[in-house]
């Protein structure tokens, strides 16, 4: 199965003729689609008749399209992988946003920009990260219309409509619309491991949108967007996870990701009985890394004894109801070298425990993508 985002032109030009031969619009890449829960002929700069000129999804777009780009990779050579696309936004005057598996493995100059003017630039790699999958590029000589996106801070709510733009099928300067499903998803991600903190969406997201802006309406970025889990629902990299990997990227072209070293279980009623909590709350230690910062400080289950393992219920004072708000808090607020206070539950009674932790990378590290959709969900180890 071929990345979803790793396709070749020939293969965009082959859909985007088929679209056209089908009468739903469409002339190929550098064409302009907008598509709003459906599409409409709004042009380059989502100008039309009638009551779409009110639209507030028409002015986000006005007011956020000149800034978001297609990004295409061109082929390696034979048996090196093929070119592939996807999209970017633009965050200051020389420095592109987009995923990791968009630009993974491209050569040097092998990385063009297309702009919503038609422009086109080459950009470089500034950094990389796989474990968020995030990406910075570097272009020169930045299109005046091209201005920054800022990064929201604070956790979206779920229900706010927000608008997914970019170049789904390489047909470019698209937008979808559709609200926050959820927050503090574990995403599976294309190199083997979960990226925490993301963002679910029902805005239709497909091949070709990875690396685009998810705006709420006020054009801030909520979240980076992940095609390829599911065509019927949609992932982003959340805004305030892609703050601290983006500044890092920028400063010194890496960003070094928390560990604890555990494999961890949610404790539901099953659990809760055999270990005698009065409710099914935290999670169970399953798994300890050798060597890593857990070991000897954090307590894992053995097989068929629930009760011999440490169930976490608190991280520095805040609750822990489940394995995803974990690793969250983990990506969001701390950073490797910070001592954290672990509240457990041992042999039926509550303690604190301290562990400092780790860089992930020390442990951990990621195998490029082989191409495809990414695999099943690896357990979560915090």
């Amino acid at each position: 199965m071929a990345d979803p985002d790793r396709c070749t032109r020939r293969h965009v030009l082959r859909a985007a003729g088929a679209a056209t031969a089908l009468g739903i619009g469409g002339t190929g890449v550098g064409t302009a689609q907008n598509e709003t829960d459906g599409s409409s002929d709004a042009g380059q700069n989502g100008e039309a008749d009638g009551d779409a000129l009110d639209s507030p999804y028409t002015e986000t777009y006005r007011n956020t399209i000149d800034s978001v780009v297609l990004v295409t990779v061109a082929p390696t050579g034979i048996g090196r992988g093929g070119g592939g696309l996807g999209s970017g936004f633009v965050i200051d005057e020389q420095h592109i946003v987009t995923n990791n598996h968009v630009v993974q493995g491209a050569s040097e100059g092998g990385i063009e920009i297309q702009f919503n003017n038609q422009e086109w630039r080459t950009a470089s790699v500034v950094g990389a990260d796989a474990y968020s999958d995030l990406a910075v590029l570097r272009v020169e000589d930045m299109p005046d219309i091209a201005a920054g996106l800022s990064l929201v801070d604070s956790e979206p709510a779920i229900g706010q409509e927000v608008l997914a733009i970019g170049n789904p099928l390489g047909l470019n300067a698209s937008v979808s619309q559709g609200i926050v499903s959820g927050v503090d998803r574990v995403l599976p991600s294309p190199a083997g491991t979960s990226i925490p903190a993301t963002i679910q969406t029902d805005a239709p997201i497909n091949p070709g949108n990875s690396g685009g802006p998810l705006v709420n309406l006020e054009g801030e970025v909520i979240g980076v967007v992940f095609a390829g889990a599911d065509q019927t629902i949609g992932f982003a990299i959340s805004a305030r996870l892609a703050n601290r990997v983006v500044s890092a990227l920028l400063e010194d072209g890496s960003y070094e990701h928390p560990y604890m070293g555990v494999g961890v279980i949610p404790v539901g009623p099953d659990i809760a009985d055999a270990i005698g909590l009065e409710e099914a709350i935290g999670v169970l230690v399953g798994e300890v890394v050798p060597n890593a910062p857990a070991d000897g400080v954090l307590q894992p289950a053995q097989r068929g004894q629930p009760s011999s393992g440490d169930v976490i219920v608190a991280v520095d004072g805040q609750a822990v109801t489940t394995q995803a708000q974990l690793q969250s808090y983990l990506a969001l607020q701390t950073s490797p070298g910070d001592t954290i206070e672990l509240e457990v539950v041992r042999d039926g009674e509550r303690q604190t425990v301290e562990l400092t932790l780790a860089s992930r990378q020390e442990f951990e590290r990621p195998q490029p993508p082989i191409g495809g959709e990414p695999g099943p969900r690896p357990p979560i180890r915090p």
